[in-house]
């Protein structure tokens, strides 16, 4: 969970299933702000390329970042937030 105090606009990253699973996995990434959830990746899987979020959270005054299971248990799911960056001003 991050505190945005409502003073950030923009929150991007590329997510993905980490290489140490070779070919394993699936999740999916969500960005929820206040209670409310933004966006939600469709799943992802092992051995596929990063996939960007870039995402509107202006206004927000808490961020949180998941990793879902993608409904198939948490074998393998290894998720990468790459890069996670927040504009604020």
């Amino acid at each position: 969970m991050v505190h945005l105090a409502g003073k950030c606009s923009r929150l991007t990253a590329d997510v993905g299933v980490d290489d140490e699973t070779r070919g394993a996995g699936t999740v999916t990434f969500s960005v929820i702000a206040d209670g409310r959830t933004l966006v939600t990746t469709p799943t992802l899987r092992g051995k596929q390329a990063a996939v960007p979020i870039d995402v509107d959270v202006s206004g927000a005054q808490v961020v949180d970042l998941r990793v879902g299971d993608a409904g198939d248990g948490n074998g393998n799911d290894h998720g990468d937030w790459a890069m996670p960056t927040l504009t604020c001003g």
